[in-house]
């Protein structure tokens, strides 16, 4: 019997308050590299985002103001990608960290960024890291 390879993360937790919001395969064009031959081409990027979101301060109320909005984080991430050269996966992943936790809200991002189309023989090559936020949650209106 085989064990999977990868263990399924465990951030929704109840007795903490915290809820998982995650965005999967987000796959973009990224100006990406250190080597010569990576400068002034567009590599495919795919990005993975799992964020542990405070639910401290009562229920959402059914009120998009009340959550972390993965539409926002998207659109963060998309900019983020299109802003310009990058030379390390390393580099992208603390910046796309950074914009996750500048919703209150958002206690803890996870990211992971892979280039696609590095080694012929392998699926991908990257990088996750994981940052917390020492910002308290915002109350809820």
């Amino acid at each position: 019997m085989s064990k999977a390879v990868v263990e399924p993360l465990k951030i929704a937790d109840a007795t903490a308050e915290l809820r998982h919001v995650f965005v999967r395969d987000l796959v973009l064009d990224c100006n990406i590299g250190v080597h010569l031959h990576e400068k002034g081409r567009v590599q495919r990027v795919r990005i993975n985002l799992d964020l542990g979101v405070s639910e401290r301060g009562g229920a959402h109320n059914d009120r998009l103001e009340n959550v972390v909005c993965y539409e926002d984080i998207v659109k963060r991430v998309r900019a983020i990608t299109a802003d310009g050269h990058v030379n390390l996966a390393e580099t992208l992943a603390e910046r796309i960290a950074a914009v996750c936790l500048q919703d209150p809200l958002c206690r803890s991002a996870r990211v992971r960024v892979e280039k696609l189309a590095v080694f012929e023989d392998a699926g991908s090559v990257g990088v996750e890291i994981e940052r917390i936020s020492t910002v308290r949650p915002r109350p809820r209106t």
